[in-house]
């Protein structure tokens, strides 16, 4: 299925935040500087993403085998089969994201894309003192700062379009997810969601939407 032009330009605008980072300040870097340097690291996480995806694909058939052999224990049979899966998921999903990465190169040069990315990049980068106290204020035993890189850049962003640039909230939710399916992790994906589940019904509570 074809993705939309809103939906390239938000991976990309991630893929902008990525380069920034919360210690550093950017001054003498535009957003276009930025956008440039995403655009490198796209070669090398596909060649590394490609790599991780081959040992992964070797767990999962070794977990398979041991299954098998150890088909009498039960328990470590379902236990060995359980995480020969989750690698197998993992594969899968990077792989998704590898595939659609030369989409990404020519959609930066597409203007639509490009300038809804700077957009979304610049919402978060020029409000994000801001938008991290605003996530910190709906996390349950967590601190933002806790979180990795890629998990806060995906709640920023997905603050940003729900505070900043009103995007709908089925919209941001969605798409959040969706990054987070393909640059975190199981854990970071369920975490991403309960905090904007909260992020949105504070909003709500607020506006008296």
């Amino acid at each position: 299925m074809a993705r939309s032009s809103r939906s390239l330009a938000r991976e990309l605008a991630f893929l902008i935040l990525g380069q920034i980072s919360d210690k550093t300040t950017t001054h003498d870097l535009t957003l276009d500087d930025l956008l440039l340097a995403a655009l490198a690291t796209l070669h090398g996480h596909m060649r590394d993403a490609l790599e991780r995806s081959a040992q992964d694909l070797h767990t999962a058939q070794q977990h398979a085998l041991e299954s098998e052999l150890e088909s009498r224990e039960l328990t470590n049979a379902r236990d060995n089969l359980r995480m020969g899966l989750e690698k197998a998921e993992q594969v899968i999903n990077r792989l998704s994201a590898v595939l659609d990465l030369p989409r990404l190169l020519l959609a930066a040069e597409q203007e639509q894309v490009r300038s809804r990315c700077l957009e979304l990049a610049a919402a978060v980068k020029d409000r994000r003192a801001t938008l991290d106290r605003q996530l910190d204020d709906v996390m349950e035993g967590w601190r933002l700062a806790r979180l990795p890189q890629v998990d806060r850049n995906i709640l920023r962003l997905a603050a940003a379009e729900l505070m900043v640039l009103d995007t709908p909230v089925a919209v941001v939710c969605n798409e959040a997810v969706a990054l987070a399916s393909a640059y975190s992790d199981t854990e970071g994906r369920r975490r991403i969601n309960g905090i904007l589940r909260r992020l949105t019904a504070a909003q709500l509570a607020v506006t008296g939407a």
